[in-house]
């Protein structure tokens, strides 16, 4: 299991060594920074971090989240959507867990600014989603608490992880969501919003599911027979 933790514009520097603190709890090493308020070696996070600091120099700052290098990008937040908003459907960490504890490909957990969360911009480039059940008169965590949470699921998943299976890469991933997108546009559909909500369902369940190779492959191989038949 390969985890990058991925903070988008941080606007607390001791926020960004509480962080780094959490992921040398839990033994994970890939932390990245889009666009930080503070540089990682800040006297601030460099004091919060206290054994993590290894993290923090190691730490890479990139100018936007699609430049992370993540094949599997998982966007997090408080605020939980409803059957009718398709790209806020939630995984719980558990399950996200369960599903990513084999693979060898670098996965992301995208926190957004403390202030705000991810843009709307931001979550669309995101493949699944994920939440952590709280109250509900205040589900939002401080950012270092979420991330623990998180890491102790992953870690307990990677201690007792199962056979490893291969797992679809990116570059396959995105030829089955374009194969998908083509099948798509050759169905009628009364409205444009109709059709682009069609895809938006598809590519939240390919993020959600982390496809075998074997089963990406069965996914390319449906989709180009229902091409050929239009």
């Amino acid at each position: 299991m390969t985890v990058n933790v991925i903070l988008v514009r941080p606007e607390h520097p001791g926020n960004i060594g509480a962080v780094a603190r959490t992921m040398a709890n839990f033994g994970f090493q890939q932390l990245v920074l889009v666009e930080p308020a503070a540089a990682p070696q800040d006297e601030e996070a460099v004091k919060r971090a206290k054994h993590g600091n290894r993290i923090l120099k190691a730490a890479r700052t990139v100018p936007a989240l699609a430049d992370a290098g993540c094949s599997w990008l998982i966007a997090t937040s408080g605020k939980l959507g409803s059957d009718e908003n398709i790209p806020r459907l939630p995984l719980q960490p558990w399950q996200l867990a369960g599903r990513i504890a084999s693979s060898e490909q670098p996965v992301g957990i995208v926190f957004g600014p403390e202030s705000q969360g991810l843009s709307n911009e931001e979550l669309e480039l995101c493949d699944a989603f994920l939440s952590i059940p709280t109250h509900n008169a205040y589900p939002v965590l401080n950012l270092s608490h979420a991330v623990s949470i998180i890491l102790y699921e992953l870690s307990i998943a990677r201690q007792g992880k199962s056979t490893p299976f291969k797992p679809l890469g990116d570059k396959h991933k995105q030829v089955l969501l374009g194969l998908i997108d083509k099948a798509v546009e050759a169905l009628p559909f009364q409205t444009i919003d109709k059709r682009e909500t069609q895809k938006k369902v598809w590519h939240r369940m390919i993020g959600k599911s982390f496809l075998t190779s074997r089963e990406g492959f069965a996914l390319m191989g449906f989709f180009k027979k229902v091409l050929k038949r239009r």
